[in-house]
C-alpha cells in the first residue's frame, strides 16, 4: 500500500504510549502507580450517569444535529454567561466528541502551505502535530521556568508576521499547570488590534481547575475579539467525564456553517445520550466541583514539596490544571532517562518532558490527578532511586 507523505508529518501524544508501557508492566503482576495521564480519579457524578441512562432507557438513540442539540447549545450559553457574562448566543456554540476535534478543525481551517501558526512550547503535543498535517510552519512561543511557564505579551506579539494564521493559548496549561495572568493578557489583547486577520484559539479545557482563588481570565472577557475568536472547553475534566468523550466550542459567526460542514464530514454529530449527560452537568449541581478541587489542591501541595524535597529537582507551583512539570536537571539525568528510571525502578508512570517540546527536555510531567496516598508512596519511591 502507497500512503499519503502527509501521515508522516503526524505525531502522537505520549501519555497513552506510557499507559501502555505501564499496563504491559501490570500485566506482568509489578505494581504501577500511573502519574503520567490526565484524567481525574474521580467519577462522574451519579446525576450525570443517570440522565445518560435515562436517556438510552427512553430511546435517545438516533442522530442529533451535527452542531450538537440545541438544548445543549443553549445550556451552553447560559453556562458562558454565568461565568464571564458574555453573550454567546447557541447558534455559535458547537458540540464536539471531545476537545481534539476543536484544535483539528482550527489548523485545517487556518493552516496551509505558507502560513504560520504559534503555539505554546512546552504545550499539549497535538497543537504542533496538526500544524505540521496541515502543511503550516509551527512557530514556538517558548515558556519559561523562570517565568512560572506564563508568557510574555511583547514576546508574542513579536512573533506575528503576515504569514501568522493562528495563535494558540492554553490556559491553565497543560503540561506545566501554569496560569497566564489576566494581565499579560490584556496586553496581548491590546496589541492585537495591529493584528485584525489573526485568530485566536483559546484552549480553557482547565478552567475550572484553578487555585489560590484566582479567577478564570478567559477570552469571552474580550468581546472585541469574538469575530476572530475560539474557545475551547469541555466536560472531560471538569466532571470528571474523559471517557464520555464530550466537548464544546465557539466559533465566530462567520465560519460556522464551515465548521458544521467540518463535523457533518469527520462525526456526523455528538453521541445523542451523551449530550444529555452534558447538559445535565452544566444545569445539575455543582456540589462535587468544590470537593474535587479541595482534593486537588492538596494533592498539589504534598507532590510539589515532596519533589522539591527530592535532591536535584525543583518544581514549581502550579496555578491551575493538576499537573507538575519539575526540572530534573540537577539529578544527572535528562527527562527521558528520568522518567524510564521511574517506571522501571520505582514502578511510577509519568511523562518525559519532550514529548511536550523539545526545548522541555531537562522536565518530566507529574498528574496529580489520583488519589493522595498514591502520590505519597510514588514520592517515597521515586526518593529512594534518585538518591541512590
Amino acid at each position: 500500500m502507497k500512503l499519503a507523505n502527509s501521515l508522516q508529518k503526524l505525531g502522537t501524544e505520549n501519555a497513552f504510549v506510557v499507559l501502555a508501557k505501564a499496563k504491559a508492566l501490570e500485566a506482568q503482576g509489578k505494581e504501577i502507580i500511573n502519574l503520567g495521564i490526565g484524567q481525574p480519579d474521580f467519577r462522574t457524578p451519579k446525576h450525570i450517569v443517570d440522565a445518560a441512562k435515562k436517556a438510552l432507557d427512553d430511546g435517545f438513540h438516533g442522530y442529533t444535529p451535527a452542531n450538537g442539540l440545541l438544548e445543549l447549545r443553549q445550556g451552553v450559553s447560559r453556562h458562558i454567561k454565568k461565568m464571564y457574562g458574555a453573550n454567546i448566543d447557541a447558534s455559535r456554540v458547537v458540540i464536539v466528541p471531545g476537545g481534539k476535534p476543536t484544535m483539528f478543525f482550527a489548523m485545517l481551517m487556518f493552516g496551509q502551505p505558507g502560513t504560520e501558526i504559534i503555539y505554546p512550547e512546552p504545550g499539549f503535543p497535538i497543537y504542533e502535530s496538526m500544524i505540521n498535517y496541515s502543511g503550516a510552519k509551527a512557530v514556538p512561543m517558548y515558556l519559561s521556568e523562570k517565568n512560572n511557564f506564563s508568557f510574555k505579551a511583547e514576546e508574542v506579539l513579536k512573533l506575528i508576521n503576515d504569514k501568522t494564521r493562528l495563535i494558540i493559548i492554553n490556559n491553565p496549561q497543560n503540561p506545566t499547570g501554569g496560569l497566564i495572568e489576566r494581565e499579560q493578557i490584556d496586553k496581548l489583547v491590546a496589541g492585537l488590534k495591529k493584528f485584525p486577520d489573526v485568530a485566536i484559539l483559546s484552549d480553557e479545557i482547565y478552567s475550572r481547575q484553578i487555585y489560590d482563588n484566582k479567577k478564570m481570565p478567559s477570552f469571552f472577557n474580550y468581546p472585541e475579539l469574538f469575530d476572530r475568536l475560539i474557545v475551547l472547553d469541555g466536560w472531560s475534566k471538569t466532571y470528571a467525564m474523559t471517557g464520555w468523550r464530550l466537548g464544546w466550542s465557539v466559533w465566530p459567526e462567520k465560519i460556522i456553517e464551515d465548521i458544521t460542514r467540518l463535523c457533518v464530514n469527520d462525526h456526523s454529530c455528538p453521541c445523542a445520550s451523551t449530550q444529555i449527560a452534558g447538559l445535565a452537568a452544566l444545569d445539575g449541581p455543582h456540589d462535587f466541583l468544590d470537593e474535587m478541587m479541595s482534593q486537588f489542591n492538596r494533592r498539589r501541595k504534598l507532590i510539589v514539596d515532596g519533589l522539591n524535597s527530592i535532591k536535584g529537582v525543583t518544581c514549581n507551583n502550579p496555578g491551575g490544571a493538576f499537573y507538575v512539570f519539575p526540572n530534573i536537571s540537577g539529578t544527572g539525568m535528562n527527562g527521558n532517562e528520568f522518567a524510564d528510571k521511574c517506571l522501571n525502578e520505582a514502578g511510577v508512570a509519568i511523562i518525559p518532558g519532550v514529548s511536550f517540546g523539545k526545548s522541555a527536555k531537562d522536565f518530566v510531567r507529574f498528574s496529580f490527578a489520583n488519589s493522595y496516598e498514591n502520590i505519597e508512596k510514588a514520592l517515597e519511591k521515586i526518593k529512594k532511586i534518585v538518591i541512590k
